[in-house]
């Protein structure tokens, strides 16, 4: 990924220039009668509010009819905004069309797989590659543009919101038109196709690209290229809208920077974020904590993947919530201490603003239930009070704004491309889950109390010793010799389970499994073992197996056998296989262990790599640490991951922006601390 070597972050007042995190929301004063903006001025400037996202969902207001513009209510928001010392990061508010848009021009609404229109009434209900549907955003873009391209609130430009989020896959007759210009451009002829496709299966050979849809509702299973082609084309469109915003923004005010709003978190896995991060100036991103018993671990892996999106550098956090959401099954509101520590832990992860949805709670509508900086309670409340108490914090930490994340010395590579092409379907089993398999190993880290970066497929992994790919499963020959570079230069690679299957057209490596990654392994697998729902395997180490299983045969005199399975018709096979080559190694594990399982593995493979933890044995796995280093000065961030207080008072380095109370020697339940270290113990 090519990324500009002058990174551009917000366009501060020129007379306020001193370092400091963004802080703020979403802030929707069309919602509101006048006689509450001044009010809501008032009170961000008493929560340290510095930055606020304006006119996301505000077309139907901006522009009334095709030939009418209303920007009066706009001007005097971002006057009045700025009048308060609060910057804009202003939407090109093409998110959602308006009625007229949708009425006057139904040919832009999505279609589904099944053909059925996805009607106006929510949000987002626009093809991506609908030329109408553009024609009419870069007008309203361009005339945001112009009008607002001197204001001195401006600090940064949002491009629409959370492209993708409802809208990904259209297969409407204009995406069917772009997905075959799309694959022109890909394969050259109808010939490359139908060899990339394997079309001689099922008679699927095409005479002419004019033939080829998009894979709409089949009889049976869809052409599995030609599905994971769709995906890939889907993240292109949506790409393709994301430039052609900016490129009006950066024509018409070429020195305010452009972002537009990742969802990194959960099953979000339409957009191909590793490959959109060199589009914007600065990486942004969307989080919300999903329920569950690994709910912060896996904020902490989006967090620390995003963070690798934007190369190391400070990156936006655009959303995340005060406190309850609206749109799970059950909304649970948060408790005492989780909405500073959710915040910080982004911050760790290298983000120089944190915003929430959204500044004040509304009052009608979808999300009237979701939480905000301001609550139907009011200012006097406790969410308003600890979004206070967090701006005061951040306001502590300024000296921590513009650090970069330091490395870690382990890694776990995680790839779009896999999660696409793991989870079709016809596979050996749809029981398998890509990003659970890559979160159970983060949480394994988190448990032994040591740092590893979630990085894409593509960075470098030169300054890493151990690096884990869970279900690598699209391995290219270029990445098989990559890997094997890796660890033939010392590197010590894990991988998984239906890993190095395929290639980048889906087409299965001959000779045996793991393909690709075959004779780096030293191993041979015939035939796949996956397990029914209630089955399991236990292996000879105590760790049980779910999912998966795998007949290996061990091929190299270099392998060792690190685990066997104790049960099952694999008894006495191996299960968990490790091959040294050089200084480095390439080990296999052949079912899903889980969090418990995988600690324990984790520990062996951490101790032959040379990677042990930098925390106090006392804090290991009760406490989250990432670093930011700003030259010679590391800021360790603490993060207590139980409901109980802990003993820091072996951990040398000043502590910074503690809360009052505090015993500087321990971490409070749910806490944060940041402790600068300097030089040598850096």
């Amino acid at each position: 990924m090519t990324r500009d070597p002058s990174p551009r972050w917000l366009r501060w007042p020129t007379d306020e220039s001193r370092p400091r995190f963004a802080y703020g929301a979403d802030y929707n004063p069309e919602q509101w009668p006048r006689e509450v903006w001044r009010e809501d001025v008032r009170l961000m400037r008493e929560a340290g509010v510095n930055i606020v996202s304006l006119a996301i969902f505000s077309w139907a207001r901006i522009q009334p009819t095709a030939d009418s513009w209303d920007f009066d209510w706009l001007d005097e928001s971002m006057d009045l905004l700025h009048s308060g010392g609060i910057a804009v990061d202003l939407a090109t508010a093409t998110a959602s069309p308006p009625p007229w848009l949708s009425t006057e021009h139904p040919e832009i609404l999505p279609v589904n797989e099944l053909g059925q229109t996805v009607w106006p009434g929510a949000r987002q209900h626009w093809r991506p590659t609908s030329p109408v549907f553009r024609e009419h955003a870069l007008r309203l873009t361009t005339a945001m543009a112009e009008r607002y391209r001197d204001h001195p609130a401006l600090a940064a430009w949002h491009v629409s919101n959370e492209l993708g989020c409802h809208n990904v896959y259209d297969y409407s007759e204009d995406a069917a038109r772009a997905f075959r210009d799309w694959l022109r451009a890909r394969y050259g002829t109808v010939e490359a196709l139908n060899t990339a496709w394997g079309t001689d299966f099922w008679a699927q050979r095409y005479g002419d690209f004019e033939q080829v849809l998009p894979p709409r509702l089949a009889a049976s299973h869809p052409n599995p290229t030609q599905q994971l082609d769709f995906k890939r084309f889907s993240s292109d469109a949506l790409k393709d809208h994301l430039r052609a915003e900016r490129d009006v923004l950066r024509r018409i005010t070429p020195d305010v920077p452009v972002t537009t709003n990742f969802m990194v978190m959960g099953e979000t896995k339409g957009m191909h974020y590793a490959d959109w991060a060199a589009e914007v100036d600065f990486v942004s991103n969307d989080h919300y904590v999903l329920p569950g018993p690994q709910a912060r671990d896996e904020l902490s892996f989006s967090a620390n993947l995003t963070g690798n999106l934007a190369g190391g550098r400070p990156w936006f956090l655009m959303e995340h919530s005060t406190s309850a959401v609206n749109w799970q099954p059950v909304n649970v509101a948060k408790r005492e201490g989780e909405l500073a520590r959710d915040s910080l832990l982004h911050v760790a992860h290298g983000a120089d603003a944190v915003c929430f949805f959204q500044w004040r709670q509304s009052a009608a509508g979808a999300e009237k239930y979701h939480s905000a900086m301001v609550p139907h309670a009011g200012p006097d409340s406790e969410v308003f009070r600890s979004v206070a108490r967090l701006g005061a914090r951040l306001d502590e930490l300024a000296e921590v704004v513009g650090s970069e994340r330091r490395p870690a010395r382990a890694a776990i590579l995680f790839d779009w491309e896999s999660w696409w092409a793991s989870e079709q379907d016809s596979h050996p089993t749809e029981l398998l889950r890509y990003r659970q398999e890559a979160l159970d190993w983060y949480s394994a880290f988190l448990a032994l109390g040591v740092r590893a970066d979630v990085v894409h497929k593509g960075a470098s992994l030169d300054s890493y010793d151990l690096v884990v790919a869970p279900i690598l499963h699209v391995v290219p020959q270029d990445l098989g010799k990559e890997l094997t570079r890796f660890v033939e230069r010392g590197g010590h690679l894990v991988t998984t389970y239906f890993s190095g299957v395929v290639d980048e057209n889906d087409h299965a490596w001959l000779g045996g499994y793991p393909g690709a990654l075959r004779d780096l392994l030293g191993i041979r697998i015939e035939e796949f073992a996956p397990l029914l729902p209630a089955e399991s395997v236990t292996l000879d180490d105590g760790t049980v197996g779910t999912l998966w299983s795998d007949r290996i045969t061990v091929t190299d005199p270099g392998v060792d056998v690190w685990a066997t399975y104790r049960d099952g018709h694999l008894a006495g096979r191996p299960a968990i296989t490790r091959r040294a080559l050089g200084g480095g190694s390439a080990a296999y594990v052949s079912t899903r262990l889980g969090v418990e399982g995988l600690s324990v593995l984790l520990g062996r493979l951490l101790t032959a790599a040379g990677v042990a933890s930098e925390l106090p044995e006392a804090a290991r796995g009760r406490v989250e640490l990432t670093v930011r280093r700003a030259g010679d000065v590391d800021y360790w961030f603490l993060i207590n991951r139980t409901d109980e207080a802990v003993d820091l008072s072996e951990l040398a380095g000043e502590r910074l922006a503690q809360e009052a109370g505090e015993r500087p020697e321990t971490l409070a339940p749910r806490g944060v601390a940041v402790v600068r270290r300097t030089g040598p113990t850096g």
